[in-house]
């Protein structure tokens, strides 16, 4: 059995924090439809709410069809998982999510009580794992991660 150093914790926290800026500036972009995708690989598996996409393809279709969103990261944890090296990384995000513009940017026939233009509370997790595709990572350094597996659930 592989136990961690607090060196592999700290590598693997700023794996995350890197990951989850990164994700969800991409994810508010106006060239998500794009960008997004580039988190996944084909045989990456997400759920949405319960709804199953696969792969990059998946990750396209969903956010095609989806208004624009504004998340806000109320916080983060990462667990390395034994087994490999570098390690795959469970990351649990908690936060705030906007669909559509504020409601002060919405027309006057948007109802108050519609679901588009109200933060809403989710909880995301991610399955990180390496990218063996990407150019070895220099010691210390943070590795190169796609995302294996995400689950999204709107909380509240």
């Amino acid at each position: 059995m592989s136990t961690f150093t607090q060196n592999d914790i700290e590598i693997a926290t700023r794996a995350a924090d890197h990951f989850t800026r990164l994700y969800y500036s991409t994810y508010d972009s106006a060239t998500r439809v794009d960008n997004l995708p580039n988190f996944y690989r084909p045989s990456s598996a997400m759920t949405w709410n319960g709804k199953p996409f696969q792969g990059s393809d998946g990750v396209r279709k969903l956010i095609s069809a989806m208004p624009v969103t504004k998340h806000e990261v109320q916080c983060f944890d990462c667990h390395p998982i034994p087994g490999s090296q570098p390690p795959n990384l469970l990351i649990t995000v908690s936060g705030t999510v906007t669909h559509g513009h504020r409601p002060t940017g919405n027309s006057a026939s948007t109802s108050s009580k519609s679901v588009d233009s109200q933060p809403r509370v989710f909880s995301q997790t991610f399955m990180l794992v390496p990218d063996p595709t990407a150019p070895p990572s220099k010691t210390g350094e943070v590795a190169k991660y796609y995302v294996n597996a995400d689950a999204m659930r709107f909380v509240g």
